[in-house]
């Protein structure tokens, strides 16, 4: 079920609601000075009694302590409702993402999930605390004002018929206005932002390519087209001011002369006067508010509708209601039977009718081309996407009948680009598994082959690395992440192309390792030499299965193969190993 945005204020709902009737009781305390100034004038002033003067005085310094308690204690509870908030969306949020499928991922850059995660929520909590504090209390007293105004002297107050309505109607138009203008600035700090996040991430790249001119070139066109729609947002929204102060303005001038003429005629007295232009004063500055106010809502209108977009979009890749959470795999048999795959909203296909069986144990490489299939036939085993047709088994089961978390937890995966995380190096490799012991850290480094380099660091283990693991090399990073894949003990170790930094004789080593593991092992790789250790070989061709066998078998029989071994060993010794089978 669709949950709204501001639905998760509703367990501070008491804190809203006293903040709501502080506001209220501070507005009263405003609303009631004026008509008290009035009767002290008319009564005490006028007329030189003094004890009314000090009786009135009194009150209202009273009303005005009251009002300054309101205040603040208001703000106290307006700030927690709002913070609370905007931490249980984050939460809901970062949750939501978390569930999102590759197809998902897809579809909201990293540059606007962040911006959505930062900048949306806070527009949104300062609309809220703005609501709580001052957002309906300016309408109120505005409304309020009006009220008061025809209670001390409706004649007077007619004005107000005539220059309220006006202003509100101008609002209206602003907020509608406004909410579509900051819509689109806050699509303009996407775009600004995965410009940063692209230039911070290939900061190295740029400079060896001197690509600094251009790189600057581009965030100056993306930080402009900022700035114009944020430049055309405000003047819209500023533009209101001068308005609304014409038009209030000139209210005071008509209540001050038809005041004028009704003291004359003895329909008014002078507190009554003083009293109406007191509320046309207010009702002035809560509707010079209103420009301000519009803004922040326009701006925190906007926000809810993109946050209220991701938490509405259909996670396509679910669990089935049918899902056997009894089923552990434990034997780590992989099978793809017919299976057909391309990408969400493209029409062809990645895979076409692929099907092999990894028995328990086995070690199986997956060779091709770039573009082949390789890494989209790794991303269907954990079920990172659902295939269009055909079925993938993990122990004979399908994988869409597996629980996620049983799939996911047997299987240990290095992707082709190795991620690594800001903290130490024992901290990446026990990611990979909870409650992680230092014995299992290290043995999964070792075989890594990766334990000597590690402990040699100047902290050892617990050397901090930089974001992505700047501060190794590409061969330390790949070992790395194995370990990380290998702590898990999988039944399943997926390699996709993630030794490829390796010397042969580290890969080998490691290779050899990973045997005493009890996993089935599927190794995408571009080198003849890790293939010729697998079990078995899969040749992938423009998303076909077109051969599979060992070595020796595809050297004989495949012309695509037999060239793949000519590229790295060359015609002749390609010749050779083929003789000698």
């Amino acid at each position: 079920m669709k949950q709204s945005i501001l639905s998760y204020l509703k367990p501070y709902k008491l804190h809203v609601g006293i903040a709501w009737t502080l506001m209220l009781i501070e507005l009263s305390v405003e609303l009631m000075l004026p008509f008290i100034l009035g009767k002290m004038i008319d009564d005490g002033i006028e007329v030189g009694n003094y004890d009314q003067v000090i009786f009135w005085g009194s009150i209202m310094i009273g009303l005005a302590l009251l009002s300054f308690s309101a205040g603040i204690t208001n703000s106290f509870f307006a700030s927690h409702a709002t913070y609370r908030f905007g931490y249980d969306v984050r939460e809901k949020l970062f949750e939501k993402v978390q569930s999102f499928s590759f197809k998902n991922l897809n579809d909201y850059p990293t540059s606007s999930l962040i911006t959505r995660f930062t900048n949306d929520v806070r527009q949104v909590q300062t609309g809220i605390f703005m609501a709580l504090r001052i957002m309906l209390r300016a309408p109120l007293l505005a409304l309020g004002g009006v009220i008061m105004a025809f209670i001390v002297n409706w004649r007077i107050a007619l004005v107000f018929f005539i220059s309220v309505p006006l202003l509100i109607g101008f609002l209206f138009f602003l907020l509608k206005k406004g909410s579509s203008l900051f819509k689109k600035v806050q699509s303009r700090l996407d775009f600004v932002n995965r410009v940063m996040q692209e230039n911070l991430a290939g900061i190295r790249l740029i400079k060896a390519f001197l690509r600094k001119n251009h790189e600057k070139s581009r965030f100056m066109d993306a930080n402009t087209d900022l700035m114009k729609r944020t430049k055309t947002s405000y003047r819209v929204i500023e533009s209101s001011m001068p308005v609304l102060l014409f038009v209030m303005n000139m209210s005071l001038i008509a209540i001050i002369w038809l005041g004028y003429i009704e003291v004359g005629n003895n329909q008014a007295t002078t507190g009554e006067i003083v009293s109406i232009v007191n509320y046309a004063l207010r009702v002035s500055m809560a509707i010079s508010m209103f420009g301000f106010l519009t803004m922040a809502f326009a701006r925190a209108k906007a926000s809810v509708e993109r946050l209220q977009v991701v938490m509405d979009a259909e996670v396509d890749l679910l669990e089935a209601d049918d899902a056997d959470d009894s089923h552990k795999i434990t034997e780590g048999k992989v099978e793809f039977s017919n299976v057909t795959f391309r990408y969400p909203g493209l029409k062809a296909n990645v895979l076409d009718n692929v099907s092999f069986t990894a028995k328990p144990r086995e070690k199986i490489a997956i060779i091709g081309s770039t573009g082949s299939g390789k890494t989209s036939l790794f991303q269907l085993v954990p079920r990172l996407y659902d295939t269009n047709e055909g079925k993938v088994f993990i122990d004979g089961y399908p994988v869409e009948r597996l629980k996620l978390d049983n799939l996911r937890k047997a299987i240990g995966y290095v992707p082709q680009a190795p991620l690594l995380f800001t903290g130490s190096v024992f901290d990446n490799i026990a990611w990979g598994k909870n409650d992680a012991t230092e014995a299992e850290v290290m043995q999964a480094a070792k075989d890594a082959q990766i334990h000597d380099t590690l402990a040699n660091l100047p902290n050892g283990y617990q050397t901090k690395i930089g974001q992505k693991g700047v501060n190794l090399s590409g061969g330390q990073k790949q070992r790395v992440s194995i370990a990380r894949a290998l702590i898990r003990q999988p039944k399943i170790l997926m390699l996709d192309d993630s030794t490829s930094a390796l010397d042969l004789k580290t890969e080998s080593k490691l290779l050899e390792a990973i045997q005493e593991y009890e996993c089935t092992t599927l190794i995408v790789t571009q080198k003849v030499t890790t293939a010729m250790e697998s079990d078995r070989i899969l040749l992938l061709d423009d998303g076909e299965l077109i051969a599979e066998g060992t070595h020796a078998d595809l050297l004989q029989t495949n012309d695509l193969y037999q060239k793949v071994v000519e590229s790295q060993f060359g015609k002749e010794e390609a010749y050779d190993q083929k003789a000698a089978r």
